[in-house]
């Protein structure tokens, strides 16, 4: 079953996460919720992913618990484009 993902260029809010992941280092669950102002960080990255976005996501286990890692690795060809017409409308 497929999800009901927002498009980037009209989401503030995966432009906010796409920009917190665009650092190139791995993020973490919390401080990706933190950066991008989102209560569903997982939920954000499955979207990005629908929309073609290539994100790695690891486990790691802390003193504290577990904890979730993201890290960008490619987008979709069109991706630099939507941003662009983001930018230029301002949406």
């Amino acid at each position: 079953m497929a999800i009901h993902a927002a498009k980037p260029a009209r989401s503030a809010r995966l432009r906010r996460v796409l920009a917190a992941l665009r650092g190139g280092a791995e993020i973490s669950s919390l401080a990706l919720a933190m950066a991008a102002r989102t209560v569903a960080p997982g939920t954000c990255v499955s979207e990005l992913r629908a929309n073609g976005y290539t994100i790695a996501c690891r486990q790691e286990t802390t003193p504290a618990g577990r904890v979730w890692l993201y890290r960008l690795v490619s987008g979709p060809e069109s991706a630099a484009q939507a941003d662009n017409d983001s930018a230029a409308t301002g949406v």
